[in-house]
């Protein structure tokens, strides 16, 4: 009994049946007192396999050795060093896949629970920080396109290295994903405006109501004295099947489905945003995106939510926690299957989707099962709402009013290591270059552009 490891600090979430029904955060995070013990099960490992599994570089256990002394400012400091979002990482990045899974106590156990950690140092002292403190500015002037995790973190880097920092955003509100994509129960919003009032609290300037390549051009901006520029535009233009029926009433994108749940609150009664509570709900895809967008539809008021994936679960993309949660709200998985076609009735609106069972074949050379559809095996799901989920790429609109910039087959921008562009003192990152993917690895490529555009601009790089 002496050798067994301690006992992974459980985290309280509501109940299944409550929080199937509304939009409060399902994690409640841990209490002073459960943090410190969860802390204490860091073993310290010298080389810190932790550390090299995150995309920011956070110092996981120096953070969390304060957090096991009780000092839960020191370990706010030490993760702003390198995270302008911990509360944001805390609550929404796949640690399970990255620092969580490379946690030494996980090998025969549970992992350290590093993420719930993160989140509980950033909520503590989410009332109790004063504003950062301003950089004496060097009068360099940096744009940044887009307010989403790349932006921001980029944006975040330079200010704290002195320069004056312009934010240019197309929506109303920044946060970009984080603000219309992420739901309430994951991502709490004023959690959000909380991390970008720290962001404006450095000296960083946000312009929203500016769709770059509309209203000013990336030429234009660096006519008006910004000597690099910084695109973190995302993936924002949605994927779809192209198979019959897509136009019919009651089908939509995943990103106009939670931009109107999210960014628009149309969730809450008290908003006119026009968003029907439909009956039935068939979600497409596996990943992150559709299990956000099936959780909506069941709060929203839906009796029978569907995931449609044509793999089975253990290809599913999407974090295991949010499959879990998923199951536990009532959503039915639709292992392979794949729809074929959308059915309407007479006045042009969804009544079913048409579906045919799929087989699993041997793995591609990107790792994944191929599948191929079963002959004969199709069959319909009464359903009056269809949620496409399955990718989105980069809007076109940056690049096609962009001399000099290229971009590859499916429309993302081409970068090199410092995520420079191919027009100069012009550098992108996130999903604006890799497609969709996630809000860590989008943060670790503002990191690095910001890294790259110092250099760039004290004469040391491109």
């Amino acid at each position: 009994m002496a050798n067994m490891q301690p006992t992974k600090t459980p985290i309280k979430e509501q109940d299944p049946k409550i929080r199937a029904r509304n939009f409060e955060e399902v994690c409640c995070g841990y209490t002073p007192e459960e943090a410190v013990n969860e802390a204490k099960r860091c073993l310290n490992c010298k080389n810190k396999p932790c550390v090299s599994g995150c995309p920011v570089g956070v110092r996981i256990p120096e953070f969390i050795s304060k957090v096991s002394e009780g000092d839960f400012e020191g370990a706010y400091r030490i993760i702003t060093t390198t995270n302008g979002l911990p509360a944001v990482c805390g609550r929404v990045c796949p640690q399970e896949s990255q620092c969580e899974g490379k946690c030494v106590r996980g090998i025969k156990g549970e992992p350290v629970g590093i993420g719930r950690l993160e989140r509980f140092v950033a909520d503590y002292m989410m009332n109790k920080t004063t504003a950062p403190e301003k950089i004496a500015p060097n009068g360099i002037k940096v744009a940044i396109i887009g307010s989403g995790p790349s932006g921001l973190t980029c944006a975040s880097d330079l200010a704290k290295l002195g320069y004056s920092v312009t934010v240019f955003e197309a929506f109303h509100t920044a946060g970009g994903v984080l603000m219309y994509g992420i739901p309430e129960f994951r991502l709490p919003k004023a959690t959000v405006m909380h991390e970008i009032d720290n962001l404006k609290a450095l000296g960083v300037e946000i312009k929203t109501d500016m769709v770059i390549g509309k209203i000013l051009s990336i030429d234009e901006i660096m006519d008006m004295g910004y000597k690099a520029v910084f695109v973190g535009t995302g993936a924002g233009l949605p994927n779809f099947m192209e198979i019959e029926g897509e136009g019919l009433v009651g089908v939509f994108s995943a990103n106009e489905y939670l931009t109107r749940i999210n960014l628009m609150k149309a969730y809450l009664d008290e908003y006119d945003t026009p968003v029907k509570r439909y009956r039935s709900v068939a979600v497409v895809g596996g990943g992150n995106v559709a299990m956000d967008a099936a959780r909506c539809a069941m709060r929203l008021g839906a009796d029978n939510v569907y995931v449609i994936y044509r793999r089975s679960e253990a290809e599913m993309p999407a974090r295991r926690e949010e499959i879990h949660h998923a199951k536990e709200e009532g959503i039915e998985f639709v292992y392979l299957t794949n729809p074929i076609e959308i059915l309407g009735d007479d006045s042009g609106a969804v009544r079913a989707i048409r579906c045919q069972r799929m087989s699993l074949g041997e793995p591609g050379k990107d790792g994944r099962r191929s599948v191929s559809p079963i002959e004969g095996s199709e069959y319909d799901i009464d359903i009056d709402c269809c949620i496409m989920a399955i990718g989105t790429s980069p809007n076109p609109l940056i690049r096609s009013t962009t001399s000099g910039l290229e971009v590859n087959k499916r429309g993302c921008l081409i970068v090199d290591e410092g995520m420079l562009t191919t027009k100069q003192g012009v550098y992108a990152g996130g999903d604006a270059v890799t497609g969709a993917a996630t809000v860590i690895l989008a943060m670790g490529a503002g990191k690095t552009a910001a890294k790259s555009i110092d250099e760039y601009l004290r004469g040391e790089g491109k």
